[in-house]
Parts: C-alpha cells; structure tokens; sequence
C-alpha cells in the first residue's frame, strides 16, 4: 500500500473531545456561562460518552470549565482578576521585549509587515477569532525576538487566555479590529524609526486598553 492510499488516523476520541470543546470556549461560540452536556458534546463529536468525561477533565484543569456531577460541564467566564493578571504579565515581558528588538532586524521587521497585512484581511471579512489569533501573534513575534526562551514560553503560556480576550474585546468593541491594526502599525513605526522606548509607550496604551474594553470601562 503506498503513503497515498493510506488512511488518515483520527486522533484518540478524547482528544477530538477536548479541541472541540477548546476551540468552541476559545472563539466564544461556547460562551461564559453556558452549561455543556456530556450527551450533546458526546452527539456533537461522535463519540461515546466515556471520551467525552476524559476530555472535559483536562479542560477543567485548564480552568476553562467547572464539571458539576450529573449536570455537565460549565463554561466559566473571563474573570476579572484573569484580566487583571493576564495583562500586567503581558505588560511586564512585551515592554521589556519590544525595548530588546531594538535595533530591529529586517527579518523581523518583514514578519510584523506581514502580519499587519493579514490584520487587515481579517477586519475585511469579519473572521473575529482570526483577528484575534493574528493580533496575539504580532505580539508574540516580537516576544520571540527578544531572545529570550524563558519569557517566550512563559508568554505562550498566556496564549489561550489571550485568544480568548481577544475575542471578547472584539465582539465588545467590533471597531477595535481597525484601531489594533492602527496601534500595531504605530509599534512598528517606532521599531523601524529605532525608538524602543516609544514602542514601548505604544504597548503599554495598547495591552492596558484590552482590560479597559473586556470589563465593560471602556
């Protein structure tokens, strides 16, 4: 049998479990609140019930969702003490990182470019998670640039919360889309004129102004 005929193995039950439920938590198609029941996910994802308790049980260590006995599985909303925290440690390694870059590579320069372009695309279809994954992305390629792997998997590891922010600032704020492609584009700016500091001043009005929208100040 050659490779072209082979079958594409589907990942274990459990598995297609937990990235439904994820992705469906993630870009807010489960919204905070909403009480899952393993019947349904078990219908929605073509499984048994069995796989459906395995994958809920790591999103529940994610602190994703709360498992209530006999009821299902409840979608916790954001929280404002995750926003609060989610955004002083992004504050804390981005100001530093940005500040870093400088003087900016044109690798570097070129990724951010690029991903300025497929911002803009986003706003023009209206994909909102997509917007937000490429918003997050912007961010964490500047991360990585910094050299600095400690704070660059110390960052990935905000990633599902951000994603999920992200999403939530845009379907608070639908014209935000436009005014983080315009406030990327003023890092970027600063990065090429080799001004770290006022790069710096751009994120902190930037990231601080996503906790601002998420718990309804702004």
């Amino acid at each position: 049998m050659n490779a072209a005929s082979t079958p594409t193995k589907q990942p274990p039950a459990a598995e297609r479990v937990y990235a439904h439920v994820k992705q469906a938590v993630l870009d807010r198609s489960y919204e905070g609140g909403t009480l899952l029941t393993e019947g349904d996910l078990a219908e929605a994802v073509g499984v048994s019930r069995t796989p459906v308790r395995e994958g809920l049980l790591r999103l529940e260590a994610e602190g994703l969702i709360k498992l209530y006995p006999k009821k299902g599985a409840l979608v916790l909303p954001v929280s404002a003490q995750e926003i609060a925290d989610v955004v002083e440690t992004r504050l804390l390694v981005e100001e530093h990182a940005v500040r870093k870059v400088v003087p900016a590579t044109t690798q570097l320069l070129s990724r951010l470019e690029e991903l300025l372009d497929e911002h803009e695309e986003h706003r023009e279809t209206g994909d909102l998670a997509a917007a937000a994954a490429t918003d997050r992305c912007f961010h964490a390629t500047i991360v990585r640039a910094a050299g600095n792997e400690i704070l660059s998997q110390l960052y990935d590891q905000l990633r599902d919360r951000q994603l999920r922010m992200g999403v939530a600032v845009m379907h608070a704020e639908p014209d935000r889309i436009a005014k983080n492609i315009e406030e990327h584009a003023e890092i970027l700016a600063a990065l090429r004129a080799g001004d770290g500091e006022r790069a710096a001043a751009v994120v902190r009005r930037h990231v601080s102004r996503v906790k601002a929208i998420v718990r309804g100040e702004a």
